[in-house]
């Protein structure tokens, strides 16, 4: 039996005087870590929390993010991160929907949370993490008052640990259940793939209310430390690399993109890093190229989703390969993760053979519980064990997966079948592209086109048809855009991801389509 809550217990059992946790110039050791998740879990118990009770967290990343997710652990109790970009009816109706009886927030949301205080009426108790706002409790005041014992709640591997919404784009986000079992197996998973160690200071830049939290609960897993960035700003980012000597860092493709572009990077010493990996969405080819020639052959990629907690595939530095025959697997998001057994299969859930193009399937002990108060929902994504993920990929003859696209953003136009990479990853090639992205949008000829809304390079220029022309020259006809928008940025999610739904939706407004 192994809870979320093992981890600070274990840490500072083994490793107590060593340094976890380092965020804004302040750290904390595994022991002085535990202590703060003891208090807060005793103090969450003594505001009447009874087990299974959930807890709403609004705040942009820090340690007292982290403490929150063991201290609940440690009591029973489910964290639920709320994303920090919703506007408040998306907040309002996640609320409604997990009710949860305390609500915690974080610097510069009081405010905001303050004008919806009257609109839910689960919420018992609303604690500031980190100003002492009127009719909050203050997160310090809690714990310097709570006992620094461990509560030793029972908690089993498969009670729900969080319940972390998704998928909000077309409606109400989807409140996907997991348990402390599904969190910890793909950590580990993680941990496995990434060679994680004790020695290893990974930089925690994504947002925490999101499953990219899992560099943190992996390094902690192992005894590593982890450096935590409220927000991912680049100068920021470097200088914690650079001063904190970080081994391990995870970002979107977007970041990395950014990067490449920001005119400071070689001021910074980055030369601790020994493996940078990506995931969120498919990175271009031609920008992961861009990225090993810069900094050496140390990528990393995974493809995982929610549903998954968050891991599927992984594929690691050895296996991109710039050159020759292997240079294919640049095209790849690897082999299925440690825990997982993946499958491409028919439209009947029939395995396909290598080269079958299908949906991507997974099952193993990190797949989630199920959807919160959606059965009809979770029959359809878990069927025979199998998570149904959405996702249209093939596997080569060495276990290797190809993720072609969302089935809910392939283009039919004219009866072909376009998947939007395979377009994106050409444009990338263009010199004068630094972001693209491609969807489906009306066309009274084919029912739908294939569309392009990029981003320039400063400076750069590019026209509409010299950028059809050289989507010509590479792929087939039906696959290139009928159409280019040019537009100053590219809608993006709070992990940096490009959203083609909100693309799609101005594209197909007083339309019929279906919006992915």
């Amino acid at each position: 039996m192994y809870t979320l809550g093992d981890i600070p217990r274990k840490g500072a059992r083994i490793r107590s005087h060593k340094e976890a946790l380092v965020f804004e110039g302040a750290r904390y050791t595994y022991g002085q870590f535990e202590s703060r998740v003891n208090r807060l879990a005793n103090a969450l118990l003594g505001l009447n929390c009874r087990r299974s009770d959930r807890i709403a967290v609004l705040s942009d990343n820090s340690h007292k993010f982290l403490e929150i997710y063991f201290a609940a652990a440690k009591a029973g109790l489910v964290v639920v991160p709320i994303n920090f970009r919703l506007a408040k009816k998306e907040v309002v109706e996640i609320v409604a929907d997990s009710e949860p009886t305390v609500f915690l927030v974080g610097d510069g949301y009081e405010a905001f949370i303050s004008e919806i205080r009257n609109e839910v009426s689960s919420v018992e108790v609303w604690i500031a993490l980190d100003n002492r706002v009127d009719g909050f409790s203050y997160y310090e005041d809690l714990l310097k008052e709570a006992l620094d014992v461990d509560p030793l709640i029972p908690v089993d591997e498969n009670d729900l640990a969080v319940l972390m919404y998704t998928g909000g784009t077309t409606g109400l986000p989807k409140g996907v259940m997991l348990s402390h079992r599904n969190i910890l197996a793909s950590a580990l998973g993680s941990a496995i793939g990434c060679l994680f160690s004790e020695h290893d200071i990974t930089c925690m830049l994504l947002p925490l209310f999101h499953a990219s939290f899992w560099p943190a609960i992996s390094c902690l897993m192992v005894g590593g430390k982890v450096v935590i960035i409220r927000r991912p700003e680049l100068e920021t980012i470097l200088k914690a690399i650079q001063d904190e000597k970080c081994t391990h860092v995870n970002a979107v493709p977007t970041l990395y993109n950014w990067l490449l572009e920001f005119p400071k990077l070689d001021e910074f010493e980055l030369s601790s890093v020994r493996l940078l990996t990506y995931a969120g969405s498919p990175m271009p080819k031609e920008v992961l190229k861009r990225c090993i020639r810069k900094f050496g052959n140390i990528l990393g990629q995974g493809y995982g989703l929610t549903e998954a907690a968050p891991l599927v595939s992984l594929m690691m530095p050895d296996e991109h390969v710039l050159d020759g025959p292997r240079s294919r697997l640049l095209s790849s998001v690897g082999r299925e993760g440690v825990p997982v057994e993946v499958r491409v299969v028919d439209n009947n859930g029939k395995p396909l053979g290598p080269g079958g193009v299908g949906e991507i399937v997974a099952r193993g002990p990190n797949i989630m519980l199920g959807y919160w108060k959606n059965e009809k929902l979770t029959r359809e994504r878990l069927r025979d064990g199998w998570l149904y993920t959405g996702d249209v990929g093939t596997l080569d003859e060495e276990g290797y997966l190809y993720l072609l696209d969302r089935k809910a953003d392939m283009i039919i136009t004219g009866g072909e079948n376009v998947y939007p990479n395979e377009t994106e990853n050409v444009l990338y090639q263009h010199p004068s592209i630094l972001e693209c992205a491609v969807v489906s949008a009306p066309d009274d000829r084919w029912g739908e086109r294939v569309q392009a809304a990029v981003v320039l390079r400063p400076s750069a220029s590019a026209t509409e048809q010299e950028l059809i022309d050289h989507c010509k020259r590479e792929l087939a006809g039906y696959k290139c855009p009928k159409k280019v928008l040019f537009m100053n940025r590219l809608p993006k999610s709070s992990v940096g991801k490009i959203l083609r739904s909100e693309l799609k939706k101005e594209f197909w407004k007083g339309k019929s389509a279906r919006i992915g």
